[in-house]
């Protein structure tokens, strides 16, 4: 197996561990990938989450890279309305400066957290209509293209940098893949999000790409998989899925559930048509059950490369998953 293989990293708290052991949990994880030879590490941007611990994973970028020696470490992603396309810009280019060829900037224009959790980091309204234009504002900064007329013209843009960070659209709808083509940015389609409508978007991505600050069209997807030893532990794993799952669709903020919360659940005959809905954005199983699913879906989508995320019940499930998964890839 040749495919490149990723990790999406959100810094789930799981129920019974403090923020400190998720921040731990995920520096051990990168840590770890960087020596089983995965490619990229991304961390997302949640706010105001009991069950996510990561709100500015520029600074976690800073610590993982300092603390990694070779795999690229990056955003899944900036969620770019809540902040100036300039003040990205100098993040970044500060990042790529300290780890040169190391970074990736991967963008996306959802809230990450509740509307009055987004007004406070927003200090005020986002608007997402704005994102497509901040996204070109932030081509334009790295290409030092700002057009006359622009009020980034004639700015001094700090650190100057030889290199540039790669830069990902993310997304879970044809939008993020139209606006990657049209950019020529390379693109990652979220099917850990939406499991229904990702291979007609990474097909018109490619099909539609226009050369801009990629001269290629470069896709990923993302998929939620956790693989397990066994098929009674790969089961137990899959029923905390479940009920985390459940609580996120009835809107409930709470830490990611263990095993024997799970157990102990009694659902409703409503809860069971909720969980068999969101079961097609998951795969659980063992390494011979979840690697072929993952090849499957990675050539529907003509992917160049899979972006594993996997909130587990236990950071040791969650740590022995990513083992199997880099053995069953034979990755480098």
């Amino acid at each position: 197996m040749t495919i490149r293989l990723s990790l999406l990293d959100q810094t789930p708290v799981i129920a019974g561990h403090s923020i400190a052991d998720a921040v731990a949990a995920t520096v051990d994880l990168a840590q770890a990938a960087d020596d089983l030879g995965y490619h990229r590490y991304w961390c997302a941007e949640h706010h105001g989450s009991l069950g996510l611990a990561n709100p500015c994973p520029e600074v976690m970028i800073a610590h993982l890279a300092s603390v990694t020696k070779r795999i690229r470490v990056g955003s899944g992603g900036v969620m770019l309305p809540y902040y100036s396309s300039w003040k990205v810009a100098e993040q970044f280019l500060m990042l790529e400066a300290l780890f040169p060829g190391r970074i990736d900037l991967g963008l996306g224009r959802a809230p990450g957290s509740d509307q009055r959790t987004a007004r406070a980091v927003a200090q005020g309204t986002i608007n997402s209509d704005l994102f497509p234009r901040q996204v070109q504002e932030l081509i334009a900064l790295f290409r030092n293209e700002i057009p006359e007329g622009h009020p980034y013209h004639g700015l001094v843009l700090q650190p100057t940098a030889e290199t540039r960070p790669e830069l990902w659209m993310l997304g879970s709808s044809d939008f993020g893949g139209a606006l990657a083509a049209q950019l020529g940015i390379r693109f990652c389609f979220a099917h850990f999000i939406n499991a229904d409508y990702g291979e007609p978007v990474a097909r018109a991505y490619r099909e539609r790409f226009q050369p801009g600050y990629e001269t290629t069209p470069h896709s990923a997807v993302a998929l939620f998989v956790i693989c397990a030893d066994t098929e009674a532990e790969a089961a137990d794993l899959a029923a905390a899925v479940d009920l985390r799952r459940l609580a996120m669709a009835y809107g409930k903020n709470i830490p990611v559930p263990t095993i024997e919360q799970a157990k102990a659940q009694q659902y409703s005959e409503r809860d069971l048509q909720v969980i068999e809905g969101e079961r097609p954005r998951s795969i659980i199983g063992t390494p011979e059950q979840v690697v072929g699913r993952m090849q499957e879906i990675q050539a529907s989508f003509a992917a160049d490369e899979i972006v594993v995320l996997t909130v587990a019940a236990s950071y040791r499930a969650r740590m022995r998953s990513t083992q199997l998964l880099a053995e069953a890839f034979k990755l480098a």
